[in-house]
C-alpha cells in the first residue's frame, strides 16, 4: 500500500491507497488555530506532531503495520514556520501560520529599503507576510529564545514539512532534552514559498537570507520531491515507513488532478482556493498579481514549475460567518438556504479576513458585507458569500489566463467546498468554462500518494496522470455578455471596499 500524510490547516490525515488507488483506510486528527491578536494566526507545533503520528498510527493500525507500506508521501501547509532548538527538537515559539499577518511591518521595512523588485526577480513572489521569510525575521527579532538559540548556534528554522522529518525521522537520536532530532528536510515545492530560494538556482540564496536577515544554517536540507527521502517512525507506529515523496500541499493537489502536462489548471478549495497550472520545465514569466513557484523538482538540477494565486479566505470565511458572528447556518446548509432566492438581492462580500491575496496582494484589505437592506434574508447573505468565492476565484484564473490559453481546458477542482453545486454553478458562469469536480475530493492525498509511488518506481508520471477522475462536469449557463458585465461589477466593488479598510482611509484623509 501507498500512504499519504496530509498536514493541512485545520487537520492532519493519512490515506492508505491499495494497488487500484482506492482509500482502505483514513484517518484524523483535528488541529486548533489560535488568534491571539488581529491578523495573527498560530498552532502549537507539538500538536502537530501528535496530529501526525495518531492519524498515521490509527491507519498503520487498520492495514496491518508498517510492513504493508510500501512508499510514504508527505504533504504540508506550505508557508507556515516552525522555530526549533536542534540539538534537543524543543519548539521555541508557537508555529506561525501561512495566513498570519503579525510580520507585516517588516515587509513594509524590506519593501522601504527598495528590495522588492530582486526578491520578486529571484523568487517569483512578491512582498507579502504570507510568505515564510518575513515570518522567520519577526520570531527571531521578537521572541527572546528564538534569539538565545540563534546566538547558541543552536537555532533551527523550517516549515512545517521540516518540523516533522526532525522529529520522526527514525535514524533520529536523541538530544539533551531526550527528543527526537534528525536532519530537517524540505523539497523544492516547499522551500520555494519561503522567498529564501532562487528559482532559477532551484537553491537556498545567500543574498536573499542576508536581505531577510535570516542565517542561512538554520534552514532545512534540501531534497528532491521524489526519491529516496530516508523514513518516518514513532515508536508507537511498531516501526519506520519508508519515505518517498515530499511536497507543498497544493502542489499534491496539481499531482492528484492530473497535473502533470504544461497547462494543466487546478483549484482546491479548503480553507483558502488556491489555483495552480503546471508551466513546464523553465522558469515561467508570471502575468501581473500571479505567483511563479516550483511544482515538484530536485535542488540545483531541475524541476517543473508552475503558476500560482490564491484566495486566503474561502472555507474559513464560511467558518467565520457562522461560528464568530452567526449570520449564517454551517456551510454544509449553505446550498439548500441559497437556492431559496434567485441572487444574492444586491448583497456582497469580500472574502478577506488576512487581507487580499492574488492577483490584488493588498494585505490591509478587510471582509465586508454590503449592500444590506430592509429586503435582506440570511439566503441572500448564503447566496452572497458563495458568490464571493466564486468572484475571488474568477479574479486568478482570470489573471493567469494569458500565460495558458493555448492549453488551458476545463477547471479541474477538489476540496470540501467542490460539494456545493451553486458556488460550482458560479464559478463555471464567472470563467466562462466547463469545471471539472474530481472524483476523490481529497486531490492533496491521491496527488501525494501518486508522487510516493513514483518516488518508489512503481509509476511513472504518464501512468500518475492517468489516475485522476472527473465525477460530474458543470457547464457555464452564463453568456459572454453578462459574464463580463458581472465581473465589472464585481472589480468595482472589491476597489471601493479596499478603500474602506483603515489603512486605506488613513491614507486618503492625509492626501
Amino acid at each position: 500500500m501507498i500512504l499519504a500524510i496530509d498536514e493541512g490547516t485545520s487537520s492532519a490525515r493519512a490515506i492508505a491507497y491499495d494497488a487500484e488507488w482506492h482509500p482502505v483506510a483514513t484517518a484524523s486528527r483535528r488541529l486548533s488555530t489560535n488568534h491571539p491578536q488581529p491578523g495573527w494566526a498560530e498552532q502549537d507545533p507539538e500538536a502537530i506532531i501528535v496530529a501526525v503520528v495518531e492519524s498515521v498510527g490509527e491507519v498503520l493500525a487498520t492495514v496491518g503495520g508498517p510492513r504493508r507500506i510500501v512508499a510514504t508521501g508527505l504533504a504540508n501547509q506550505g508557508e507556515t514556520v516552525v522555530a526549533w532548538d536542534r540539538l534537543t527538537g524543543a519548539a521555541l515559539a508557537p508555529a506561525v501560520l501561512w495566513s498570519c499577518r503579525r510580520s507585516q511591518g517588516i515587509v513594509e521595512r524590506i519593501a522601504a529599503a527598495g528590495h522588492g523588485p530582486d526578491i520578486r526577480d529571484r523568487t517569483g513572489l512578491p512582498l507579502d507576510p504570507y510568505f515564510s521569510a518575513s515570518k522567520f525575521r519577526w520570531l527571531l527579532e521578537e521572541v527572546p529564545e528564538v534569539a538565545s538559540a540563534a546566538d547558541a548556534g543552536r537555532l533551527a528554522f523550517g516549515t512545517v514539512d521540516a518540523w516533522l522529518t526532525a522529529r520522526l525521522g527514525s535514524d533520529a537520536g536523541t538530544g539533551d532534552g531526550g527528543s527526537p532530532v534528525t536532519i530537517a528536510r524540505t523539497d523544492p515545492s516547499t522551500a520555494s514559498r519561503t522567498q529564501l530560494f532562487a528559482l532559477a538556482d532551484l537553491d537556498w540564496d545567500d543574498d536573499l537570507a542576508r536581505t531577510w536577515g535570516v542565517p542561512r544554517q538554520t534552514l532545512p536540507r534540501l531534497v528532491p520531491t521524489t526519491g529516496d527521502l530516508g523514513s518516518l517512525a514513532d515508536p508507537s507506529w511498531g516501526g519506520a515507513i519508508p519515505l518517498r515523496a515530499m511536497i507543498c500541499d497544493q502542489q499534491a493537489a496539481l499531482a492528484g488532478q492530473g497535473g502533470h502536462r504544461a497547462g494543466a489548471v487546478k483549484a482546491t478549495f479548503g480553507t483558502g482556493v488556491f489555483v495552480l497550472a503546471d508551466a513546464g520545465a523553465s522558469v515561467p514569466a508570471a502575468p501581473d498579481g500571479i505567483l511563479a513557484t516550483v511544482a515538484w523538482g530536485s535542488p540545483r538540477a531541475a524541476a517543473t514549475y508552475a503558476l500560482d494565486g490564491g484566495v486566503f479566505s474561502a472555507g474559513a470565511f464560511l467558518d467565520w460567518l457562522h461560528d464568530d458572528i452567526g449570520v449564517l447556518g454551517a456551510p454544509a446548509e449553505l446550498d439548500g438556504l441559497a437556492t431559496q432566492v434567485p441572487d444574492a438581492g444586491g448583497v456582497r462580500m469580500l472574502p478577506a479576513l488576512g487581507g487580499l491575496g492574488a492577483p490584488w496582494w493588498d494585505a490591509d484589505a478587510r471582509a465586508v458585507i454590503s449592500g444590506l437592506s430592509a429586503a435582506s434574508r440570511r439566503a441572500h447573505l448564503a447566496r452572497a458569500a458563495l458568490d464571493a468565492i466564486a468572484q475571488r476565484t474568477a479574479d486568478i484564473i482570470e489573471a493567469m489566463a494569458p500565460a495558458v490559453a493555448s492549453t488551458l481546458g476545463p477547471i479541474r477542482v477538489d476540496g470540501g467546498l467542490t460539494g456545493s453545486d451553486v458556488l460550482m454553478g458560479r464559478l463555471a458562469d464567472l470563467v466562462g468554462r466547463p469545471i471539472d469536480v474530481a472524483s476523490d475530493a481529497e486531490s492533496t492525498g491521491l496527488g501525494t500518494a501518486l508522487l510516493a509511488a513514483i518516488g518508489a518506481g512503481r509509476l511513472d508520471e504518464n501512468a500518475a496522470a492517468s489516475v485522476a477522475g472527473t465525477k460530474r462536469r458543470v457547464e457555464p449557463a452564463l453568456d459572454d455578455a453578462h459574464r463580463r458585465a458581472e465581473r465589472s461589477a464585481w472589480h468595482d466593488f472589491v476597489r471601493a471596499a479596499r478603500a474602506l479598510a483603515p489603512e486605506h482611509a488613513t491614507s486618503t484623509e492625509s492626501t
